[in-house]
């Protein structure tokens, strides 16, 4: 039986597939409950082997390629990048973390990304695998409209999902909005 942390002031949104939506839906996210208390956004990059094939195919990035022991997490702090976590911190979360860590080692790298938190923040997080280790308040699915193949990880969760949603891509997410907002209040 997998361990499981608890983490009932969590917002996990997984996808079917690469831009799907992941990180205008954690901004909208952000820009409603900023005001209330505070958001702290995590992005989390799950790698099969170090030194291995980029996850996204081709030369990649060098993320996969350059990590240092089992995992890392690292604070974004640049608020003008066009990266997805720099645009979580221009939308108001208090801290952007991303965790790269190695697929065997999710649940260490999370267990230390939690005792960073305070505990009344909202977190905010984008992966599809990190539901396998944890139990969110309430955990997002998108499905990609312009991309039929699933994403293995996605697969592997999207059972688990409390609101799944199809992307029609017009950036509004309103009504999963008030759906996450019945589910955590």
């Amino acid at each position: 039986m997998t361990r499981k942390h608890n983490i009932p002031n969590m917002i996990l949104i997984g996808s079917t597939a690469r831009n799907s939506g992941k990180t205008t839906l954690a901004i909208s996210i952000i820009n409603k409950y900023k005001l209330i208390r505070p958001v702290v956004a995590l992005k989390v990059t799950t790698i099969q082997d170090k030194n291995g094939k980029c996850i996204h195919g081709g030369e990649g990035c060098g993320v996969c390629s350059s990590l240092k022991g089992n995992f890392e997490i690292t604070e974004e702090l640049n608020l003008s990048s066009n990266k997805d976590t720099s645009l979580l911190l221009a939308a108001g979360a208090e801290n952007v973390y991303w965790l790269k860590t190695l697929k065997n080692n999710i649940y260490e790298g999370f267990k230390e990304f939690i005792t960073q938190i305070p505990e009344n923040a909202l977190i905010v997080c984008e992966s599809n695998s990190l539901r396998k280790v944890v139990n969110p308040g309430v955990f997002v699915m998108i499905k990609n409209t312009q991309d039929s193949q699933m994403r293995k990880s996605a697969s592997e969760v999207i059972d688990q999902a409390d609101i799944i949603i199809e992307n029609n891509f017009n950036d509004n997410f309103e009504k999963v909005i008030k759906k996450i907002d019945n589910i955590i209040n």
